[in-house]
């Protein structure tokens, strides 16, 4: 049975890389006594897949994580085993069983996500800069520097940007993700900088990404839904 774990990691938790976290996960799929599946061969291991690795200093409310058990157990069992050996920091939020197929697939379906972003006490942009942000949208392309393994390229990140607004003392952002495009919600935030003709410092930023999706739309039009609500609850 295939099972879609969504978790929160919050706190000191930001600051553990990703590989980290994946090994993290193994020991405490054994201490909560869920019956994993392992692959076959010589050196089996966990079937285990994360949906997009995130990065560090980056805190989240919508993390996931794709397993099969051979056991079958409740979502209500599985939470509540897997929170009591938790540390502090990583929160279970739900245990859904996933369909085969590419739904099962968390790592190739995403295609967005969300995040909060607040400033640094004493990192704040220029007075009135919240007005800026519909003007700083608005525009029909936005051109950056993207870094790539290799070197820099321009490229035009407006048709990433599917959603940028204020909402109180936090800059909402829906980008695209996954493999197709991905975008960062830093190089967002520097671009932003730079149009109201200010340096964003490098720790200036509290990222929270709020929730990943999957496009369930064609090449016309987007249909984001959370890789949560593509499961289903176990009883």
């Amino acid at each position: 049975m295939k099972v879609r774990i969504k978790f929160a990691k919050q706190g000191v938790m930001k600051f553990i890389g990703h590989l980290d976290v994946m090994r993290y996960f193994q020991k405490a799929m054994r201490r909560a006594d869920i019956d994993i599946a392992f692959t076959e061969g010589f050196s089996p291991h966990m079937i285990m897949s994360f949906a997009s690795p995130l990065g560090v200093g980056i805190t989240s409310c919508g993390e996931y994580v794709d397993i099969e058990v051979r056991t079958r157990i409740t979502s209500a069992d599985a939470v509540r085993q897997l929170n009591e050996v938790m540390v502090e920091g990583v929160e279970i939020l739900s245990f859904r069983q996933i369909p085969e197929g590419k739904a099962g697939k968390a790592m190739s379906l995403v295609a967005a996500a969300d995040y909060t972003l607040r400033f640094r006490e004493g990192h704040e942009p220029v007075q009135g800069w919240q007005e800026r942000i519909a003007d700083f949208i608005s525009q029909d392309s936005i051109t950056v520097l993207k870094k790539t393994k290799k070197s820099e390229v321009e490229t035009d990140i407006r048709p990433m940007i599917y959603e940028m607004k204020v909402t109180g003392d936090q800059v909402f952002l829906r980008l695209a993700a996954g493999s197709a495009a991905n975008l960062k919600p830093e190089l967002v935030m520097e671009a932003f900088a730079s149009f109201i003709g200010m340096e964003l410092d490098e720790f200036a930023l509290l990222i929270n990404r709020e929730e990943l999706y999957a496009d369930l739309g064609d090449e016309e039009e987007r249909n984001l839904v959370s890789l949560e609500s593509l499961g289903e609850e176990i009883e």
